[in-house]
Formats: C-alpha cells, structure tokens, sequence
C-alpha cells in the first residue's frame, strides 16, 4: 500500500501542490502592508512542510475530485499558518486572535459572507490575501459531493482549533488557567488525558483534512463521519500537536511561547505517554472503515517530525524511539523516504 499511495502522491497530488503554493507565493509578494508582506511570505516558507503534509491526505481522495482536495487542504493550512504567525506579533489581544482565526470557520461556510478579519489588528491592508485564501478553500470544498453531510463535523473541529489558539497564544497564569479548565472539560469521562494532551488535540488541523478527504467520496454515511472524528479528536491529533511541539520545544523555550510537553515532568514522562497516544491513534486509526489510509497517514505525520534535523537532539531523542516503537513497521518506509530527502536538502544547502 505505501509504494502505490506513495506513487499517487508524488505523481498526481505533489505537482499541483507545488503549483499552488507558488500561486500562494506570489499572492503574498503583493501584499501592500509590509509586515503582513512579511509574516505571510514566511508563514508560507517555514511551513511549507504542513502545506505538503496536509495535501497528503488528497491521495486517499479518488481521482476525479483529488486536485480539490488538495487545494482545500493547502488554503486552509495557509489560514492557519498565517493566522498563528500574526497571532504570535507583539501587541496582539484575545479580541484581535479570536477575530482573526474566525477566518478558519468562513473558509468551511460557502457563501457565507466574510468578517472583518483584522478588525482588532494595527495592520489590515493585505491586497485581499487571506479572502482570497478563505474563498479558494471554499470554492474547491463546494464541488466536493459530501461535504453537506459533514459541513456540521468539520465546522466542529475547527471551532476547536480557534478556542485553542485563543487561549494558547495568550500568556502565562491566567489565560494557561482558562486553556487547563477549557481542556479538561473538552476531556472525556474515563479517557485517562492530561488537559494539554487535550488541549494538543483541539490544536491540530488533520481531522479537519480527514474529513476534506473523505468529503470526495460519491457515497458517505454518517457513520463514517462520526468514526473519523472520534479517532482524530482526541488520539491522532494529540500526538499530532505534541510530536509539533516537542520538536519546537527549544524555540519556544527560546521566544517565550506556551509549549505543551513542558508540562510533563520529565523526558521519561513525556516518552511514555506519547508512546501511549502512539499506540492509541493507532489502534483508532486501524479501526476505521478504511483504516489502512489513515495508518499510513498517521505513520507519515510522526515520520515527518521525528525524521527532521532537530529530532537529533538528545532531548527529543527518546521520545522519538518510543514513538516510534509504538508504530512499528507502518513508520519505517516513512522515515526512510523523509530521512533521505533531508540528506539530500543538506547536499544542496552545501553546494549552495
């Protein structure tokens, strides 16, 4: 299975991918304001690794309907991206973060009309970038045959994700108070989760992406849907946002962000219970209807982290075993193919 969805993603998914992000590029370059100019283009730069992940999930989308996928998934990651990047600007309130990731829930509404989204901000003059985003999102999910039967599920899911930006962008005492009390009450009686394992979920975009894909298929049921969901929310993205922020824990301790596996009381802890979460995801993500998908998705996403250049670091290093000892033989033709495209990027970076 991984040589043929390998081979549909690079052949009939990535070049489009690559297509839009450019598109997207350019987009940003006319940007009037400067420092919007600026976070876009390296919302986009530095992210570039989420656009390509998230457009995965368009291989498992049949033929007909991939291309939409694809650009749903890439425009609304760049909203995220982008909405993150300002939210992370000095000076950016609860009001201006909440407002601005409103945008996240237009681009899952067609037709709806669009907010002021910097009504909070200092700079708003973007040349229409993120409408422009917000619209190509929802023109492509418009043509998809099933998303009216879950247009309720994802809009659900992103609702999580604008809570747990508000309350996580905010500093620390009382905003990490409310975000602890909001997780815990989000937390299910008996699923034994720390409230940031909880909160990491809330965070992660791949449900939403889950349910984009499975949007292209001619026939649906609910059941389906709400299987999809329960894997994704909490136990696939947990791990999703926790491998995230475990591998950006020294920048954040660096810039002063809120990271979530600090909350662990030490790297044993945080091993062990994300080898837990592992071993958890996937065994929901092999019990869905098409489980064999979501397997590899799941082994590609900790693949795609815990084969970068800072999993090296010894503090990030057994986590990463753990990890991927809970995921078995589904990791490996991953971590080999990412592994070998890094070695290949520092070659390049060389001769440069």
């Amino acid at each position: 299975m991984f040589v043929s969805t390998a081979a549909r993603y690079w052949i009939d998914v990535f070049p489009s991918v690559c297509r839009e992000i450019r598109g997207w590029e350019r987009a940003a370059r006319k940007i009037p304001d400067p420092l919007l100019r600026a976070v876009a283009l390296k919302a986009l730069r530095d992210e570039r690794g989420n656009l390509e992940g998230a457009a995965a999930y368009a291989a498992f989308t049949p033929r007909r309907y991939r291309v939409d996928v694809a650009r749903a998934v890439i425009a609304f990651q760049a909203v995220y991206d982008y909405a993150d990047a300002l939210s992370e600007q000095p000076g950016s309130g609860e009001a201006g973060i909440r407002r601005l990731h409103q945008a996240l829930l237009v681009a899952l509404k067609p037709g709806v009309s669009h907010l002021d989204y910097y009504a909070y901000q200092s700079q708003y003059n973007d040349g229409g970038y993120l409408t422009c985003l917000i619209d190509k999102c929802r023109a492509a999910l418009g043509s998809l045959p099933s998303f009216p039967i879950m247009e309720l599920q994802i809009q659900r899911a992103a609702s999580r994700i604008v809570t747990y930006q508000c309350l996580n962008h905010q500093g620390p005492g009382m905003a990490h108070d409310a975000f602890a009390c909001w997780a815990r009450r989000e937390t299910s009686p008996g699923a034994d989760l720390r409230w940031w394992e909880t909160g990491a979920a809330a965070g992660s975009s791949l449900a939403v992406f889950a349910l984009m894909s499975a949007a292209g298929q001619a026939k649906l049921e609910t059941a389906h849907v709400a299987a999809l969901d329960c894997a994704y929310f909490p136990w696939i993205g947990s791990l999703h946002t926790l491998l995230d922020s475990l591998i950006d824990e020294r920048e954040d301790t660096i810039t002063g962000q809120h990271c979530l596996t600090a909350h662990y009381a030490s790297r044993e802890e945080a091993a062990s219970r994300l080898q837990a979460l592992a071993a958890r995801a996937a065994g929901y993500a092999e019990s869905l209807p098409d489980g064999g998908q979501h397997v590899m998705i799941l082994a590609a996403m900790a693949s795609f982290y815990l084969a970068s250049p800072q999993a090296r670091d010894p503090r990030v290093r057994l986590v990463a075993e753990r990890v991927l000892t809970a995921l078995g033989v589904h990791a490996l033709p991953a971590m080999h193919v990412l592994r070998a495209r890094h070695a290949v990027r520092r070659l390049l970076q060389k001769r440069d």
